[in-house]
């Protein structure tokens, strides 16, 4: 059954709402990996929080704990396992990324195409298109309620996906100063690109 326009039109709206009205905000996640065949090969826990524009910190917590945060300049990826961590340019690192989506401009039709999908219920759904077709995903799909995302879909280019559901939520938030900052412990080897 065909939705109606205004409700397909609401998707986009919604996703609109959240990248220009959610200036900050934390959740937890859990993270799911599928092959080709829809076998599930990896799932990951953790918590994440954002700061508008650049800021975040995405800490995976199970089964290995890595720690990425963006301080507005650089992304910094922390293998706490590996005892490594990689530096790299924080536009380099988020350009057409889903990751721009969560914490990037308000900018969004620079870098995605957007189209509407089906409603479920209060969940509306937004596919998100990267214009570079170098990313690492073809498309993302996006579910919200309340101009809140609750869950992404990744799809990449070699029939993976990447499922992320959200939970408790909280938008706005407020974080100390040096809540995105990261600083490299002296025992770790840095690489940088």
């Amino acid at each position: 059954m065909a939705m109606p326009l205004q409700v397909l039109g609401g998707a986009i709206e919604e996703l609109q709402n959240f990248v220009n009205q959610s200036v900050s905000g934390q959740a937890t996640f859990v993270q799911r990996v599928f092959d080709s065949t829809g076998a599930l090969v990896q799932e990951s826990s953790g918590e994440l929080r954002f700061s508008r524009p650049g800021k975040f910190k995405w800490h995976y917590f199970e089964p290995y704990e890595q720690l990425l945060v963006g301080d507005g300049d650089f992304l910094w990826v922390y293998d706490l396992d590996l005892m490594q961590v990689t530096r790299v340019s924080l536009d380099q690192a988020l350009g057409s990324s889903p990751a721009a989506l969560l914490y990037g401009s308000e900018d969004i039709d620079s870098y995605f195409g957007l189209e509407a999908l089906s409603s479920d219920g209060k969940l509306v759904r937004v596919r998100v298109i990267p214009y570079e077709e170098s990313g690492l995903f073809e498309r993302i799909e996006i579910g919200l309620t309340a101009s809140v995302v609750r869950n992404m879909t990744l799809y990449d280019y070699f029939g993976q996906k990447t499922v992320i559901e959200f939970g408790r939520f909280s938008i706005p938030s407020t974080f100390n100063d040096d809540e995105f900052t990261f600083i490299v412990p002296d025992d770790v080897d840095l690489v940088t690109q």
